[in-house]
C-alpha cells in the first residue's frame, strides 16, 4: 500500500511540474487518465486534495501563509464532500441492485401472461396490456378448452411492484389448478377468492372480470369481482351496453358467491374487457368519459380485434401526451360467424 502511495505521489509530482512549466493539453489529458487510476485504486476526493497539497508544497516550499491556510480549509471541505460522495455512491449501487431485481421481477411477471393465440374460425380475439411503470398491477388471461370454449379475464391487483407481481403469480397458478371450473365464471371466482383471501395481506385485494364464450350455443357467460365494468357491443343496433354484474372484490371475505350473467352473441357482436387504466385516462386534468372509449372502439370496429385494441391504446396514449398514469389493459372477443 505504501509503495502504491509513493508511486502515485511521484507520478502526480511529475505531472504537476510539467503542467506548471508547460500548461500543455497533453498534460491535461494525462491528468484525466490519472483520475481514472485514482478511482481504480479507490482513492477518496480528500486523499486527492491531500496529495495535491503535499506535492505542491514540496515544489513551492515558500508559499504565502494565506495559500497554505486555504489548503487547510479546502481539505476540510473535501473531507465532507468525500463522505457525501461515498454515501451517494452507496445509494446508487443499491439503486442499481434494486433496478436489476425489478428487471428480473418484470420478466417473471411477463412470463405469467398467456402466449398461445386463440385459434378459432368464429372468434376474433385481441388484447393489449401496457404497464405504466416497470411492474404492472394488471393481469389478463385467456384459455381455450377441448370443446372450443374460450375463457377470458382481466384483473387488477390493488398495489404495485413486486407484491403485485407475486399476487399475479398466485392468480395464474390458482386458475391453472381449477381446470374443471375455469370456464364457469361464478364458480371460478368463488374458488379463486378463497385462495386469495388465505394468501394475501389484509391491505391488498384483487378485482377481476371473468367470462367464457361457448361456440356451441354462442353464449357468453360472465361474472365480476368488483372489477371495472366492460362493454357488450350489439352489431345489429350499433350499440354498446355495460356488462352489468356485481360481486365483492377477491380477498375480502372467505365465503363469497358471484352471480353470473350472460349474452346470446350474434354475428359481429363483441365483448370488451378492460382495466381502470383505460377509463381513468386523464385529458387536461379530467377523466375521460366511458362514452369516449366506446366511440373510439366504434371508429375501428371494421378492423380486426387486435388492431382495434392497438389503435385505441395509441389514441389514448397520444391524448395523455404519451405518459400513462396507470396500467392499461384492453381485451376484445368478437363473434365472427
Amino acid at each position: 500500500m505504501e509503495e502504491t502511495k509513493l508511486s502515485m505521489y511521484q507520478l502526480y509530482k511529475e505531472m504537476l511540474n510539467n503542467y506548471l512549466s508547460e500548461q500543455s493539453e497533453e498534460v491535461l489529458y494525462n491528468a484525466q487518465q490519472f483520475s481514472k487510476e485514482m478511482m481504480e485504486k479507490d482513492m477518496s476526493p480528500e486523499e486527492m486534495v491531500s496529495l495535491h497539497i503535499s506535492v505542491f508544497q514540496e515544489i513551492k516550499p515558500d508559499l504565502p501563509k494565506e495559500v497554505v491556510d486555504s489548503f487547510d480549509l479546502l481539505l476540510e471541505v473535501m473531507i465532507g464532500y468525500g463522505l457525501a460522495y461515498r454515501e451517494h455512491q452507496s445509494l446508487r449501487d443499491r439503486q442499481r441492485q434494486l433496478e436489476s431485481e425489478l428487471n428480473v421481477a418484470a420478466r417473471m411477471q411477463q412470463s405469467l401472461l398467456p402466449e398461445n393465440k386463440v385459434d378459432m374460425e368464429d372468434v376474433d380475439f385481441g388484447v393489449i396490456s401496457v404497464p405504466a411503470g416497470k411492474m404492472s398491477g394488471d393481469y389478463y388471461h385467456y384459455i381455450q378448452d377441448e370443446h372450443g370454449c374460450v375463457g377470458v379475464a382481466v384483473a387488477d391487483v390493488i398495489g404495485k411492484g413486486v407484491p403485485a407481481a407475486m399476487c399475479m403469480s398466485m392468480i395464474k397458478y390458482a386458475m391453472d389448478s381449477l381446470p374443471e371450473q375455469r370456464l364457469q365464471p361464478g364458480d371460478l371466482l368463488e374458488n379463486l377468492n378463497r385462495v386469495v383471501e388465505r394468501n394475501i395481506d389484509d391491505d391488498m385485494f384483487i378485482t377481476m372480470m371473468y367470462g367464457s364464450y361457448d361456440p356451441r350455443d354462442h353464449k357468453f357467460h360472465f361474472a365480476s369481482a368488483g372489477h371495472e365494468p366492460g362493454f357488450y357491443y350489439r352489431a345489429k343496433e350499433d350499440r354498446f351496453e355495460e356488462l352489468e354484474t356485481k360481486g365483492l372484490v377477491l380477498g375480502i371475505m372467505p365465503k363469497t358467491s358471484y352471480n353470473e350473467s350472460s349474452y346470446q352473441m350474434e354475428t359481429g357482436d363483441f365483448i370488451v374487457l378492460l382495466s381502470d387504466g383505460v377509463t381513468e385516462c386523464r385529458t387536461e386534468g379530467d377523466f375521460i368519459e366511458r362514452e369516449k372509449i366506446t366511440d373510439m372502439i366504434r371508429n375501428y370496429k371494421h378492423l380486426s380485434a387486435q388492431e382495434i385494441v392497438n389503435n385505441v391504446y395509441r389514441d389514448l396514449e397520444k391524448m395523455q401526451d404519451f405518459q400513462l398514469r396507470d396500467d392499461f389493459t384492453l381485451l376484445i372477443l368478437r363473434k365472427n360467424v
